[in-house]
């Protein structure tokens, strides 16, 4: 009986001091986010590459070596945001995160007219307003309806052969995040 208090007792003692390293840890842990990471890396609205291509650390966890990737903090309170590309790659796809790291949407050219990279990303208040007046320069653009005020996008291109680098390179330093 002995043995089976002090067995529960070290067993006590030890979740005692798990729990205060995890503690102690969450500020170091937090501030290792996606979010956090490119606050530091940029300001809202600036793409920024995302898969260490520029010698930095990688916003997105393992990334593939047959992508590049982009990333670009959007705040939808200072309106909808567009995000347009010129040229075409083999393939890119977009994803778009809240600022917690909650998936919202996902789409890939494929969905997209003729290829092209246009989508705007607006609240639902916003989509309602954009539907009474749509201006003239979006009637062609995706319109990605996202009830968050604060994310990320993460444009992903394809590589197909080291040929194919400096091509795709160039389309995603030609992506414009902009608010509308």
């Amino acid at each position: 009986m002995l043995r089976f208090l002090y067995a529960i007792l070290l067993g006590l003692v030890g979740a005692g001091i798990v729990h205060i390293a995890v503690l102690l840890l969450l500020p170091t842990l937090t501030e290792r986010d996606a979010w956090s990471r490119l606050a530091n890396a940029a300001d809202l609205y600036v793409v920024t590459p995302a898969d260490g291509s520029d010698g930095s650390q990688p916003v997105i966890e393992a990334p593939d070596p047959l992508f590049s990737a982009v990333a670009c903090r959007f705040d939808l309170e200072d309106g909808p945001v567009r995000l347009k590309a010129d040229g075409s790659v083999p393939f890119w796809s977009a994803s778009i995160y809240g600022r917690s790291g909650d998936n919202l949407y996902n789409f890939n050219d494929r969905t997209a007219a003729g290829s092209a990279l246009d989508f705007v990303m607006v609240t639902p208040t916003q989509m309602i307003e954009m539907r009474k007046d749509l201006p003239a320069e979006l009637e062609s653009s995706i319109f990605v309806e996202v009830d968050v005020d604060e994310g990320i996008v993460v444009l992903r291109s394809f590589v197909p052969d080291e040929s194919w680098r400096s091509i795709v390179s160039t389309y995603l330093k030609s992506i414009a995040c902009t608010t509308q």
